[in-house]
């Protein structure tokens, strides 16, 4: 199969409503891997609406500990086991995903020991291992190379960027970020940038739709998020040769259409853009 990339889900934030695209995940296929990047509600269905089989999960990374990136890492993993999985998974990842883990398989245990003695299925917390990304320490996969770098996204610290590195091909994800200059450097030529983007103009009503937040909310949109100007900048200025907007804030609002978010990025980036849909493969 050739090297691509799936944007998943594609909705920045944790809710859904009817008729809305799901919170963050994505599938990249790149030197002989198949990737999970971000665990958001929906990746199991969003994997398998891509033929994959989820036993063959071998590879995860974790951007952050928002709950829209990691929601559905314990339920993937168990609806893997229970499909057939019994070869080992890496999951990589911020400090405290092993206690997600943990407490996953915890609150689990009843129905994992019943499955082993009643089933005959390896112990599923026996094939996940849990490990802590490192920026700018290399992690090697085969023919695929790895690296992260920390990102701007307060109140948190331990939120990454990732770039996945072949002999020739190269493509980078943000991660949830302020607009940061790092990044610059950090997706200088990859072939594809998937970067988070936020419509400004849209905020105002988004705030009005999701009803139980507080000015904090917006605070934290603005100091913790890129503008879809912004991301089409950064893709410039590292001279990538795509960029595709992902973690859409906000990805549902009929009131606003691709018009909306293209207007704000081919002023600034002359290269092909991709405005993420849930589902959206692009060729590598």
């Amino acid at each position: 199969m050739s090297d691509f990339v799936a944007l998943l889900g594609t909705k920045g934030g944790p809710m859904i409503r009817p008729g809305s695209t799901m919170p963050t995940s994505s599938l990249l296929d790149l030197g002989g891997q198949r990737v999970v990047v971000d665990c958001g509600l929906g990746v199991a269905r969003g994997l398998t609406g891509q033929g994959m089989s989820l036993k063959d999960l071998s590879l995860i990374f974790i951007t952050h500990l928002h709950s829209d990136h990691y929601l559905e890492l314990g339920p993937l993993l168990h609806t893997a086991w229970c499909a057939g999985l019994r070869t080992s998974v890496q999951v990589w990842g911020p400090p405290g995903l092993d206690l997600y883990w943990q407490g996953f398989v915890a609150s689990m245990a009843f129905d994992i020991e019943t499955r082993i003695e009643d089933e005959g299925r390896p112990d599923v917390r026996a094939l996940v291992s849990i490990h802590e990304t490192t920026p700018d320490a290399p992690m090697v996969f085969g023919a695929l190379t790895v690296t992260a770098i920390r990102t701007l996204h307060p109140p948190l610290t331990d939120c990454f960027a990732y770039r996945f590195q072949t002999a020739d091909k190269a493509v980078v994800f943000s991660g949830d970020t302020a607009r940061l200059h790092a990044l610059e450097t950090f997706a200088s030529g990859a072939d594809l940038l998937i970067h988070e983007a936020m419509l400004a103009p849209a905020l105002p009503a988004l705030m009005a739709r999701i009803g139980n937040g507080d000015d904090r909310l917006m605070r934290h949109w603005l100091r913790a998020h890129t503008t879809a100007e912004d991301a089409a900048k950064t893709a410039a200025a590292a001279g990538v040769k795509a960029l595709a907007l992902h973690h859409l804030i906000p990805s549902d609002a009929p009131e606003f259409t691709e018009a909306d978010w293209l207007n704000d990025t081919t002023p600034h980036f002359s290269g092909k853009i991709h405005i993420g849909t849930d589902g959206l493969r692009i060729p590598l």
